[in-house]
C-alpha cells in the first residue's frame, strides 16, 4: 500500500488559500487548471484535477453563427475604420491586466 501524506494550508480573509507544493505535484497542476471538489456524505473532501473541457458550448453556437451568417450574407462585413482602431488603443491600449493578481473585496 502507498504511503498516505498529510499536508495543511491556510485560508485567509477572503477564504483563499495556495495548494501546497506537494499537492500541486501530486496533481501535475500548473498555473490557471482547475480543481475539482468532490464533497462526500461524511464530509470528507477530495481534491483532484478537473478535466480540461472540450469548448463552450454556448460560445460554440454563437461562433457556429457568425460563420453561417458570414458565408450567408457576406455583404453584411465591413472594415474596421482605423480612426475605431485609434479610439479603442487610446481608451485601452495602456491598460495592464494581471491575471493572476487577487481580486479586490470590491470584485468577490
Amino acid at each position: 500500500m502507498a504511503a498516505t501524506l498529510e499536508v495543511e494550508s491556510t485560508l485567509t480573509d477572503r477564504y483563499q488559500t495556495t495548494v501546497p507544493e506537494t499537492v500541486r505535484r501530486a496533481l501535475r497542476l500548473g498555473k490557471r487548471d482547475k480543481l475539482h471538489y468532490t464533497i462526500r456524505p461524511g464530509g470528507e473532501v477530495v481534491l483532484t484535477r478537473a478535466e480540461a473541457k472540450e469548448d463552450d458550448p454556448v460560445l460554440g453556437q454563437f461562433l457556429g453563427f457568425l460563420a453561417r451568417d458570414i458565408v450567408s450574407h457576406p455583404e453584411r462585413l465591413q472594415v474596421v475604420d482605423a480612426s475605431l482602431v485609434s479610439r479603442i488603443h487610446s481608451l485601452v491600449g495602456n491598460i495592464e491586466v494581471d491575471l493572476d493578481a487577487p481580486l479586490s473585496a470590491n470584485d468577490e
